[in-house]
């Protein structure tokens, strides 16, 4: 079995959900309270996939604007991103080009794979202005079209557990993928 170290990072405005959707990947529990992320967190889960053993650092970046001169160093060397915004919340999908900024310009300007993320499902019928899954299908399309990547857009929800696997899993195989390419393209 061959095996693959990828570092992860959760990118957002802040409390979008990045530290629940890493949580509840890491199967803890779900807290309803909002504990702001100081500078970044940090944490490792090991996953088995078409014969390969994957060690993924998954590295949850603080996301207010007062931190980040401390998440410069934190995106060095990341393989994939996670792109979240709250759904609930427009202001955080209108600053996603920003995040993708910082990660590119941290990140000896490489674009990397990414999975666009409309989190806090559970709150789209409750939320009269919350942002249309057309609005954020399309900036993933535009975001595909830019990057070369396919980047999908799905909507999860940390707190009852929509999608929140597989979005890690879409990321893991994303970036495997881009791995092969760049093996095959370096022959």
């Amino acid at each position: 079995m061959s095996q693959r170290i990828f570092k992860i990072s959760l990118l957002g405005e802040g409390a979008v959900g990045k530290t629940s959707l890493r949580r509840t990947y890491l199967g803890e529990t779900f807290k309803e309270g909002y504990m702001m992320t100081i500078g970044a967190d940090f944490a490792v889960k090991k996953m088995v996939s078409k014969n390969t053993e994957y060690t993924l650092q998954i590295w949850d970046l603080a996301g207010q604007q007062r931190f980040s001169a401390v998440r410069e160093v934190y995106y060095r060397g990341t393989a994939g991103a996670l792109l979240v915004f709250d759904i609930s919340r427009p202001e955080t999908y209108s600053v996603l080009p920003n995040w993708l900024h910082e990660l590119i310009r941290n990140n000896k300007n490489r674009i990397v794979p990414i999975v666009l993320i409309g989190n806090k499902a559970d709150l789209r019928e409750s939320t009269p202005h919350s942002v249309p899954a057309e609005y954020a299908q399309e900036y993933a399309d535009q975001l595909s079209e830019w990057s070369g990547f396919y980047v999908p857009y799905m909507e999860t929800s940390a707190k009852t557990g929509l999608n929140v696997e597989q979005v890690f899993d879409t990321l893991v195989q994303n970036i495997s993928a881009y791995f092969e390419r760049l093996t095959v393209e370096n022959k």
